[in-house]
């Protein structure tokens, strides 16, 4: 079975060729994990496998809430996509809990 030009990114069950003895084999960078790749996938794909490359962290936004339980987010930019089935991006958005602490709580009615 041969790959060609046909390389997919994560698991693609129509991302396959024929291969030996009526078998499928596949050319996306999931079967890498299974075993079932095809003969010429790290030759064909795995080199062209550009993976993902993200920037730093932004700052942390401010409490969603002035007073009382809240969240605050950051997030960062992908600066080279994946391409070929090389690794995924990964996450690029951050949230976590804060507590509002405004000088006007203690005084709020």
């Amino acid at each position: 079975g041969g790959c060609w030009h046909q390389c997919c990114p994560g698991r693609n069950n129509a991302c396959w060729a024929p291969g030996a003895r009526r078998a499928r084999c596949y050319c996306d960078s999931y079967c890498e994990r299974t075993g079932d790749c095809c003969e010429d996938y790290h030759a064909v794909c795995r080199r062209a496998a550009v993976g993902c490359v993200v920037g730093p962290w932004g700052p942390w936004s401010g409490c969603s809430s002035p007073c009382g339980v809240g969240s605050k987010a950051r997030s960062r930019q992908v600066t080279v996509p994946p391409r070929h089935g090389g690794e995924p991006c990964p996450d690029l958005k951050q949230r976590r809990g804060c507590l509002g602490e405004h000088p006007t709580c203690g005084t709020a009615k």
